[in-house]
């Protein structure tokens, strides 16, 4: 996409980004122009403004792999799911649950006796304060037995070396999930977060920078088309979720790019940042949208 650039005479410029970081005169009033300079990415994994997802399917965990516009490929991303993990918490949880339950129906006996405390005013208290607690017990087991499942940027599947993570910053996060992006060499770089009540209207992502500044946010590609998924699903890929990705915290911010699915039998994502060609969006933060646009919609 063209650099646009406009003078103070009146005229506007659409520069190619071969020129970027240069200057020119202006043919109609011959004020030099200085055309802006695209924005140096951390890593030359980054340093482009297409990317390229493709998930394999035939994997316990989720796994992402990233290339460019050329097929050439750029990072290996994976995310844990901890199958035994899980199954080991719900199973503890369970433990949890009945071994308060005996013991609450245990106390409610030998207060009244064997056969009289389930007609017993008090021995039902206990057994129904006994059955509240078991339950909120075994769910806060559950929870605290459970892996956080962050996200990993490797250089290539194997995994020597990672160039950026998406952590997930609590266990329990019932209405609003954050993540922190970390950069391994550099630290936290910036913080991606949703609320999932909007997604009873439209989805929406927010990714603030390191100091909680607004960089960009992503939407539903439209209002209506979100509206009908609810309804209808996604219709044989049909009506699959696409996204916009806007400037700032608004929805009227100006376009930086957009994450789509493609119609295929597996998942096929392309990350399309060409409307700012000045890259002024670390593509750092813009590939782990594009990751948790999907694993964090568990799509």
């Amino acid at each position: 996409m063209p650099i646009d650039v406009r003078c103070d005479c009146g005229r506007a410029f659409a520069f190619k980004n071969e020129l970027a970081g240069r200057s020119v005169a202006c043919p109609d009033c011959g004020t030099t122009l200085s055309i802006p300079a695209i924005s140096a990415q951390a890593d030359a994994a980054f340093d482009r403004d297409r990317f390229l997802l493709r998930q394999k399917r035939l994997s316990i965990n989720e796994i992402y792999d990233v290339r460019d516009d050329r097929d050439a490929s750029l990072l290996y991303v994976r995310r844990p799911t901890y199958p035994f993990r899980r199954i080991l918490a719900i199973l503890a949880g369970l433990l949890v649950i009945f071994g308060l339950l005996g013991a609450s129906l245990a106390l409610a006996f030998a207060v009244h006796g064997e056969g009289k405390a389930a007609g017993s005013p008090l021995g039902g208290i206990i057994t129904g304060v006994g059955m509240l607690l078991a339950m909120v017990a075994g769910f806060v087991t559950i929870i605290a037995l459970s892996p956080k499942r962050h996200v990993s940027f490797y250089r290539d599947p194997s995994r020597q070396e990672c160039v950026l993570e998406v952590l997930q910053d609590s266990k329990f996060m019932p209405i609003r999930r954050n993540f922190t992006v970390v950069d391994p060499k550099a630290g936290p770089i910036g913080r991606m977060s949703k609320n999932i009540l909007f997604d009873l209207f439209r989805k929406r992502w927010r990714v603030n920078d390191a100091e909680g500044e607004p960089v960009c946010t992503a939407f539903e590609d439209s209002i209506i088309l979100a509206l009908l998924r609810r309804f209808l699903g996604p219709l044989f890929g049909l009506l699959r979720t696409n996204y916009v990705i806007v400037r700032g915290a608004d929805a009227d911010g100006d376009r930086l790019g957009e994450f789509n699915r493609k119609l295929t039998l597996f998942d096929r994502y392309v990350l399309d940042l060409s409307a700012d060609p000045l890259r002024s969006l670390d593509r750092r933060l813009a590939v782990a949208l594009g990751v948790m646009l999907d694993t964090g919609e568990k799509r």
